[in-house]
């Protein structure tokens, strides 16, 4: 019988889409629930949305929708970025799903048998934005740490759980299970947190009735972070199905951002020890990921897009980038021009050179034929060694014991191999054994090779998992389901059949090729003229304008969602003075999508809307005829 293994990352607020941030932590998650699954374990995914809070109704009520008709749509449009994202997770909760407001209920009323929860008044900060309650010595400046905004002071009467009596034992269960929370910097700020004191927190709300009734109290709802915490039960079966439950829990790793670890490592392991439900084994605070420095976030309008790289490059570029350039706990760059060299680099020079020129000798010189090897000499063995040797050192950096995930190291060794099958080309020449007229060498370093690259495949496989697809389909092997395979199928050496017919296709990973500025001359013309192709970078598109509003303490701004066909999105134009917000709505327009995205008077901009200009009239480019949202302009 396999051994489990239930792996989960934070729900996501659904009051705006995912960056590339958030994109992280889910491809991080995934690469190791595929790794688990290709190593022997009966892997269960588990991702999903929050979609319970304050945030998440004023969404809603900004685009004239319900609450429940808003979080259908954004969990849609989620699901739809992690499936671009190739992200295989096996179950995705809804914090509005029966399944789990049942086990919310069942978990609050068990606490609160228990003696641990009681009504008080409540009076301090809280930050909207974090959809938490904040104590002063919390506050950095007077202001939310995470997002730089001003908390609301409040004054409720609400039902509080009593964290403080937890302290000393949540301390005692870190001090016995050192891998409950990694890596140890993480594990260290909350021991400090915890010797520091815990104090009673809130755990319902009566301001507002978007969230799960209490059962002891319907005039309250459960305060959204008690709630959301409760969907890696509720989505294992707790409440509802208990010997589902019994098989599953307890999770085997909470994948989560450094950022939310005291709701993870202290009120979530005190609210399971309050209704005596077992602890999960390991929480992980990953790193964040920064745009040149500046955390990304919504709020403060420093954003990239998973799919404005998924849609030019495919997913997995991006997958290598992120999981290449650093370790998972700290925290790591985004900036174009390392993914650019990165992605020429590594994956266009290196791995996609090496298939491409491998499958094209044995095209020329063996009709694409994999022919038998015979005979082995050193620098064949020392080839042989580096692609049967790695997956153990790989298995070090999803190990046990490690107190970090590092990907980088991992397909470091994987690069390795790469790098050593390139080298391997070059020392033996195959284009010279075939002008020689040796077959039989040239038959082993091609053969040699060639099973390299299936190695490499499946290697790759939790990383990159389309590109290792696709490379096993180039190999000639899909006669053997790829997704049957496992790391038990690497070894022994020599798998691939004589026989076996190659397809050489399109290069993996064409090339980047960077647009040097073009200088001016003498001899040019003042006016700069373009030619086709840089024409056609542009992506025009019919929008429709959903919905229109003045950007406060701007004359000029209007803020609209337009509807682009395959989303929605926001973006920001200078024509309050030529049209009233009310008259907008319903327009069909044309807009640049695959502008970068711009911060306007804090306001994200995701495109620019074309207009003609006239003296001091303004006049938006319209259709004479009904095209549908998301239509190419040509």
């Amino acid at each position: 019988m396999k051994e489990k293994f239930y792996i989960t990352t934070a729900i996501d607020y659904v009051n705006s889409l995912p960056h590339i941030g958030t994109a992280y932590e889910k491809i991080g998650a995934d690469c190791i629930a595929r790794f688990k699954r290709m190593d022997g374990f009966d892997v269960h995914f588990l991702m999903g949305n929050d979609e319970h809070s304050i945030n998440v109704k004023k969404a809603a009520v900004e685009q004239g929708l319900t609450p429940e008709a808003y979080c259908d749509r954004m969990a849609e449009q989620f699901q739809r970025i992690w499936r671009k994202l190739d992200i295989s997770y096996d179950d995705f909760i809804r914090t509005t799903e029966e399944r789990h407001c049942a086990a919310v209920q069942k978990l609050f009323l068990k606490i609160h048998e228990n003696g641990d929860i009681y009504k008080d008044s409540y009076e301090g900060w809280y930050c909207e934005s974090c959809e938490a309650f904040l104590q002063e010595k919390d506050l950095a400046d007077g202001k939310c740490p995470n997002h730089g905004s001003q908390p609301k002071w409040i004054e409720e009467e609400n039902h509080f759980f009593a964290l403080s009596k937890y302290g000393d034992r949540l301390l005692r269960h870190i001090e016995a299970n050192p891998r409950f929370i990694l890596p140890e910097i993480r594990r260290n700020e909350i021991v400090n947190v915890i010797k520091g004191g815990l104090e009673d927190i809130s755990i319902s709300r009566s301001s507002f009735d978007w969230g799960i009734p209490l059962p002891i109290d319907p005039s309250h709802v459960v305060y959204v972070w008690f709630d959301a915490l409760i969907n890696y039960i509720s989505a294992a079966g707790y409440g509802s199905d208990e010997d589902l439950f019994s098989r599953r829990w307890p999770a085997d790793a909470h994948v989560i951002g450094k950022d939310i670890t005291r709701f993870h490592c202290i009120i979530w392991p005190s609210m399971l020890m309050a209704a005596g439900v077992p602890l999960p084994r390991t929480v992980f605070g990953h790193g964040f990921v920064y745009l040149k420095g500046a955390k990304m976030s919504k709020s403060l309008g420093h954003v990239v897009e998973p799919l404005d790289v998924v849609d030019t490059y495919g997913a997995d570029p991006l997958r290598y980038y992120l999981l290449r350039e650093g370790s998972f706990g700290r925290d790591g760059d985004f900036t174009w021009e390392n993914f650019i060299d990165r992605y020429n680099s590594d994956l266009a020079n290196d791995l996609g050179n090496l298939l491409n020129r491998t499958l094209s000798m044995i095209v020329r010189y063996q009709e694409g034929v994999v022919r038998a090897p015979s005979g082995c000499e050193a620098v064949d063995e020392a080839l042989q060694a580096s692609g049967i040797g790695a997956l153990a050192h790989i298995r070090h950096s999803f190990s046990e014991v490690a107190d970090d995930i590092e990907f980088h190291t991992a397909l470091t060794h994987i690069w390795n191999i790469v790098g050593r099958a390139n080298k391997y080309i070059d020392e033996t020449a195959p284009w010279t054994l075939n002008k020689q007229g040796k077959k039989e060498r040239l038959a082993t370093v091609l053969y040699n090779t060639v099973e390299t690259l299936r190695i490499t495949t499946l290697l790759i496989a939790p990383f990159m998992p389309n590109t290792a697809r696709t490379m096993w389909t180039q190999l000639g092997l899909e006669s053997t389901p790829f997704e049957d395979q496992t790391f038990d199928n690497i070894e022994p050496w020599g798998q691939i059949p004589e026989g076996t017919e190659v397809h050489v296709s399109a290069p993996l990973f064409p090339r980047i090729e960077r647009t040097e500025k073009e200088e001016t001359t003498m001899e040019q013309p003042e006016e700069h003229l373009i030619d086709f192709n840089e024409f056609q970078k542009m992506d025009l598109r019919i929008a429709d304008i959903l919905s229109a509003e003045r950007v406060e303490g701007a004359n000029k701004l209007v803020k609209m969602e337009i509807d682009i066909g395959e989303e929605h999105r926001q973006i920001v134009a200078g024509i309050a003075e030529h049209y009233a917000p009310e008259d907008l709505v319903g327009k069909k327009i044309v807009v640049v999508v695959n502008l970068k995205p711009a911060v306007i008077r804090g306001v994200e901009s995701r495109g620019m809307l074309l207009a003609a200009e006239e003296g001091n009239t303004l006049a938006l480019v319209t259709l004479d005829r009904d095209v549908g949202a998301g239509a190419k302009v040509r």
